[in-house]
């Protein structure tokens, strides 16, 4: 009497860990190529390089009202929430230009995402202190800058006009 052979059922072990071995490598090149970490720094600095243009527009559109007149009133702290040629904050203690744009030039002042929150994601009241970590600064030619110096890629998004 002979004996039959029958064919294994089933996968060997070398075969199970050459197939995982496979899909590792596989998944750590999806991972790499996806990136979720760098995706959202991306994405917050389009936002930035969004919000930076935003504020430029609406101090262009300002000044064109208002004969050339860039917004603040100098009222602040030590009279220096103005458009200077130092660089400044567009906040509530360094240049406070929140009440001439808004609500007539613009709906709120945007905040960097990095700043802003679910309860205050943009600027809508100007009678509270804020910071939209975002600078605006003129230089000797009266050109206006605006810039987001918190970018998480390099180079920093400013905008001049």
């Amino acid at each position: 009497m002979s004996r039959k052979s029958y064919p294994s059922k089933g996968f060997t072990l070398i075969e199970l860990l050459v197939v995982l071995g496979i899909l590792a490598i596989l998944l750590s090149i999806t991972l790499i190529a996806i990136n979720p970490a760098r995706q959202f720094q991306q994405a917050r600095d389009a936002q930035r390089g969004s919000d930076v243009l935003a504020i430029l527009n609406v101090i262009n559109q300002y000044s064109i009202d208002n004969d050339g007149a860039l917004p603040g009133d100098g009222l602040g702290p030590l009279g220096g929430d103005m458009i200077t040629t130092t660089p400044q904050l567009i906040s509530t203690n360094e240049s406070n230009i929140c009440a001439d744009l808004r609500p007539k030039y613009i709906a709120a002042i945007p905040i960097d995402p990095e700043l802003a929150t679910d309860e205050i994601p943009n600027v809508s009241d100007c009678s509270v202190e804020y910071n939209t970590g975002y600078t605006v600064v003129k230089n000797d030619a009266g050109r206006i800058t605006v810039a987001a110096p918190a970018t998480e890629i390099p180079p920093t998004k400013q905008i001049t006009r």
